[in-house]
């Protein structure tokens, strides 16, 4: 019986390169790779083996006949995939890991960051190199986004940051969190104590819609939304208002079905998760009975991945429906199968009065062809969002209707419209792309084209917002290679001080820096307290909270 990948699948490759039949694909070296909703077996090819099941880091292969209930279409997905991507499974050219030669020393690279990205980048080093690591970040804990943006109900998901425990211990690497560079330490600092600095920082801001009333309380950006449901502690714990009964969350990318799964899930087994105290709490009293996800474009074009959206309709309790609109019902009956828009096939098609009190039980409306326009409040509180029709174009691009508007009621609207990159004291920025500006990972000057001698990106500060956690693998080898390769050509420039030094320069800058051992000590008091309640961890969600389960050590 052939094995499927379901729908916690990351994306990063681990099992293909153990399966000995090469029936996983798309490869890294495969055009598609990156761009899929997910990985796929070919049941045809595959003969059982279990090596992907055991290489996977977050438990998403399993044999088809295991699959049950909603599970078990996703023995069909991954033989659909291979009907419209036949492949014969050839092996290409043999690769084989990077290393340096002798006479070069030993390198010294500093990488800014601790999530999925910065975590490749060092594995990838320590691989293949014997270089000696500084990690920093700016929060007293590792993880990014795999602690910060991954939903607390995707506990699987979240076990990939298991794979990188090694890679935090080992004896070359040394970590400095709680450090924020540009505030405590400067680019130029770190370029004098290592031979090369790699920035994966992620992409820290939030696109705006640039419409009147955005500035409203009630009004969020999903980064907000998302750090305070995870225990950022740069997410204060009245982030999140749950008073009224309708919420409108524009956008239908994974992150917008996120928040409305989060939003509409029954507590007590949101309760059985890492969860943020504070947010469980709120969600308990939660008054939200309706979530409206909210998109400019048609079905067809829907940002969500199928896994997740799949995983939008098994809500106990909950009722997920579409508007019905004229171009919305023909875009459905017209769809294939395996496309998105035919995965609404079956759903409630329903009319929608946006302006009255949201009905009986709890709900998903899925409102595609509707542009927000104004956002209106009352008592200083948003209380309303304005929409107004589209139809698509002959290139799939929304066109509004002028004067089809409506105003839907909502005391919460939260824009989920995608992440965008903040510039970093020091380095070059392309405002356009909201990146770091680069080629190929090493980070270049705009005007002249040429690279920064030791700078390198990594991660969606190099590419932008795309690709899930296991995208960062290919993406952290890239850079990789690049920084090997300028290292081989000697065009590294060699630090005037050391190790000690950078370490001295921490603890005077920063005498609350948080290392190894500290950090040790915050995941065992988070588990501890996690045991005394039947859940993973309880995170603590404040940098004093964090600091002094540190010093706790």
């Amino acid at each position: 019986m052939a094995y499927a990948i379901t729908r916690n699948c990351c994306n990063d490759a681990s099992c293909v390169s153990v399966c000995p039949v090469n029936c996983i694909h798309p490869t890294p070296e495969e055009p598609e790779f990156g761009s899929t909703d997910m990985l796929y077996i070919d049941p045809q090819a595959c003969i059982d083996c279990g090596a992907c099941a055991d290489a996977c880091p977050v438990d998403a292969v399993f044999p088809v006949d295991r699959l049950r209930g909603p599970d078990v279409v996703f023995g069909d997905l991954n033989r659909h995939w291979f009907r419209d991507h036949p492949n014969d499974h050839a092996w290409g050219a043999p690769s084989f890991p990077r290393s340096l030669p002798g006479g070069l020393g030993t390198l010294r690279i500093a990488v800014v960051g601790t999530g999925p990205s910065a975590g490749y980048t060092a594995q990838e080093l320590l691989r293949c190199t014997s270089a000696e690591i500084t990690m920093i970040d700016r929060l007293p804990v590792t993880g990014g986004l795999l602690r910060h943006g991954v939903a607390p109900d995707h506990q699987s998901t979240k076990r990939i940051a298991e794979s990188f425990a090694s890679v935090f211990h080992d004896p070359r690497l040394r970590m400095h969190l709680n450090l924020d560079v540009g505030t405590d330490v400067t680019h130029e600092e770190l370029a004098a104590h290592h031979h090369a600095v790699v920035y994966a920082v992620g992409a820290a801001a939030d696109r705006r819609l640039g419409v009147p009333g955005e500035d409203l309380p009630g009004s969020l950006p999903a980064t907000s939304f998302v750090r305070w449901y995870n225990a950022d502690p740069t997410a204060p714990a009245d982030t999140v208002e749950l008073s009224a009964e309708r919420v409108v969350v524009v956008g239908n990318g994974n992150v917008a079905v996120d928040i409305a799964r989060v939003l509409l899930t029954d507590p007590d087994r949101l309760a059985a998760t890492d969860i943020a105290d504070h947010a469980l709490a709120a969600l308990r009293g939660s008054r939200v009975r309706e979530v409206v996800l909210l998109a400019r474009r048609g079905p067809e074009q829907a940002a969500w991945t199928k896994p997740e959206f799949l995983a939008l309709g098994r809500l106990p309790g909950v009722e997920l429906v579409v508007e019905d609109h004229p171009e919305v019902r023909a875009a459905i009956e017209a769809a294939a199968p395996d496309s998105r828009a035919g995965l609404l096939v079956g759903l409630p098609l329903v009319r929608y009065d946006g302006g009255a009190e949201p009905g009986p039980g709890r709900r998903i409306v899925l409102r595609f062809l509707s542009a927000p326009v104004e956002l209106t409040g009352e008592d200083g509180r948003v209380s309303g969002l304005t929409v107004e029709r589209t139809t698509l174009t002959a290139d799939g691009e929304p066109l509004r209707v002028v004067g089809e508007r409506e105003t839907l009621r909502a005391g919460l609207v939260v824009r989920s419209i995608g992440h965008r990159g903040v510039p970093l004291p020091g380095l070059p920025f392309d405002e356009r792309s909201g990146t770091v500006a680069q080629r190929g990972g090493r980070v270049v000057d705009p005007a002249t084209g040429r690279a920064l001698p030791g700078v390198y990106v990594v991660g969606w500060a190099k590419r932008g917002p795309s690709g899930g956690i296991g995208a960062n693998r290919a993406c952290a080898r890239e850079t990789v290679d690049a920084l090997l390769d300028d290292a081989v050509a000697r065009l590294l420039p060699e630090p005037p001080s050391g190790r000690a030094e950078f370490e001295r320069l921490v603890r005077r800058r920063r005498p609350d820096a948080v290392g190894l051992k500290e950090l040790r000590a915050v995941d065992r008091a988070e588990r501890e307290r996690g045991a005394a309640q039947g859940r993973p961890r309880v995170k603590l969600a404040t940098v004093a909270e964090l600091l002094a389960a540190g010093r706790r050590r």
